[in-house]
């Protein structure tokens, strides 16, 4: 009698905690449409936003414009992952899937083993993708990407007036990220208005992550490009994850989707009547840039080496100094000190 006491307590106990974890996210697939938990991490898709939501009275021209992208360029890009070399790449590779890992299972998502191929369904299951969970994540991961460019940016600017020197263009470029970075979080919540739950984690993890940024860089800047260049790995992941779902009609919601004027404001290659999927390349192509730029910046000397996507020398061939805005020369997992002159 005992022991059925106490199995029946240690299945009283898992059904309780399972239901908790539905509770954090529930099923997108729930046939009651007024299913809603506290803890929903769901964002309200907008296919006609308001004119409310317009936001024209302060709009600016941007202050880094962006260059325009092929069609043919922006379908090129692809996921590649940089095997890491020494303990601090191990160190940032990990730190990264650990991120990664543990907002996968609060958001319900599970990564596919083959994102360049095809992928497997998750069709009646909590990893199943919706147009609102796939808004939720979108914007909690430019939430997040757009801090490191700025900190590092920060923190270069206050070691150039301290010491009196010149920064050899890092900073430029680093604010140029951030911006970039901001303007699709910008553009996503213009498409998307997420839920009290996903802005508190947006408040808590911005305050952890920036500040613990903040930290490590004043002390390893190395290691902080080079975990920012393993978190746009996942980005374009990621992104080339939600094209495959859009491309295999998934995700019919997005289809009717107006993308808001400052999309078409910053990418130029955009007007209004491009579709969600053409935004999606564009915001996975500027992805796989930073991905470029901040692998190859943390194989620099970071106190001597000129930053050469932004500070260009004359008598330097082209195929020896990376060009920031361009896709036609891709070099995913960064460029090695000895192929660049600096």
């Amino acid at each position: 009698m005992i022991k059925t006491y106490q199995y029946r307590s240690i299945l009283n106990s898992r059904n309780v905690g399972i239901r908790f974890l539905k509770t954090l996210s529930p099923s997108p697939h729930s046939k009651d449409p007024n299913s809603k938990s506290i803890f929903d991490i769901g964002t309200k898709l907008i296919v006609n936003p308001p004119p409310q939501m317009a936001d024209n009275q302060y709009v600016t021209h941007p202050l880094f414009p962006h260059p325009k992208y092929s069609d043919e360029d922006c379908e090129a890009v692809h996921f590649v992952h940089r095997e890491p070399k020494t303990i601090g790449d191990k160190i940032a590779d990990r730190g990264v899937k650990f991120c990664r890992a543990s907002f996968d299972f609060v958001t319900g998502y599970k990564k596919p083993k083959d994102v360049n191929g095809m992928l497997k369904s998750w069709e009646g299951t909590r990893y199943e993708m919706t147009e609102e969970k796939w808004l939720t994540r979108c914007i909690f991961l430019e939430s997040v990407a757009g801090v490191p460019g700025m900190v590092a940016a920060f923190i270069r600017h206050l070691h150039s007036l301290r010491l009196l020197k010149r920064d050899k263009a890092w900073i430029e470029t680093l604010l140029d990220e951030a911006y970039n970075e901001r303007m699709h979080l910008l553009t996503f919540i213009k498409i998307g208005n997420p839920s009290w739950f996903t802005r508190f984690i947006i408040y808590m993890g911005q305050g952890v992550f920036a500040n613990l940024f903040f930290l490590v860089y004043l002390i390893k800047p190395r290691y902080c490009h080079r975990f920012v260049g393993y978190l746009e790995e996942e980005a374009v992941s990621t992104y080339t994850h939600l094209i495959k779902d859009i491309d295999s009609k998934r995700l019919p919601k997005f289809d009717d989707v107006n993308l808001p004027e400052i999309s078409w404001l910053y990418w130029t290659d955009l007007n209004e009547k491009s579709t969600f999927r053409d935004l999606i390349q564009r915001i996975r192509a500027d992805e796989s840039k930073h991905r470029e730029v901040n692998h190859t910046l943390a194989n620099l000397e970071q106190k001597k080496d000129r930053n050469p996507f932004a500070l260009k020398v004359e008598d330097v061939p082209k195929e020896q100094q990376p060009d920031e805005y361009s896709l036609k020369t891709p070099h995913p997992e960064g460029w090695n000190r000895e192929q660049m002159r600096l």
